[in-house]
């Protein structure tokens, strides 16, 4: 597997788990039921986008950039999306890992992901385990399809 920048001919393989994740309802707060383009602003539009490829499949896709502009711009931020038939396989960790790598040579001080979905165990057992710590959750902020109202995890990670 190798994670290389994002081409805009990826978007036709990464839309497809987009939008499934998306759907699902149960990790991200994007409407459901975006178009194509729509999706693709929001994805596709960050200052860096990659992807996770093996053999030619693309297996998932990570964002990043700053958290916040100006005074707020030495703090990284990302987004993952794993698809359904790569999780389990380390893609989630490679990418956090190349996250992190990259938020270290920009010159980020930090990394701070702003909405973890609590009930998303995995991904906060992944988080955790590359030395990420909730330093706050955010009562009911989330609306699970499948739990209700839970709690969405500020986590943060010097470098």
């Amino acid at each position: 597997m190798q994670i290389r920048p994002a081409a805009d001919t990826d978007w036709a393989s990464i839309f497809p788990f987009f939008r499934a994740i998306v759907d699902a309802g149960e990790t991200y707060a994007y409407p459901a039921a975006l178009s194509s383009d729509e999706a693709r602003a929001l994805w596709m539009g960050q200052p860096r986008v990659v992807v996770a490829e093996d053999d030619g499949r693309i297996l998932g896709s990570a964002t990043m950039g700053p958290n916040r502009p100006g005074r707020g711009a030495h703090v990284g931020t990302a987004s993952f999306m794993v698809s359904e038939e790569a999780r389990g396989a380390g893609v989630g960790r490679a990418l956090g890992e190349h996250v992190l790598a990259w938020s270290r040579a920009a010159g980020f001080r930090a990394v701070q992901f702003n909405a973890v979905v609590e009930t998303n165990t995995g991904a906060v057992h992944l988080w955790e385990s590359l030395g990420f710590r909730i330093i706050g959750t955010v009562p009911e902020a989330f609306e699970s399809r499948t739990h209700g109202f839970v709690g969405l995890h500020v986590m943060h990670r010097f470098l």
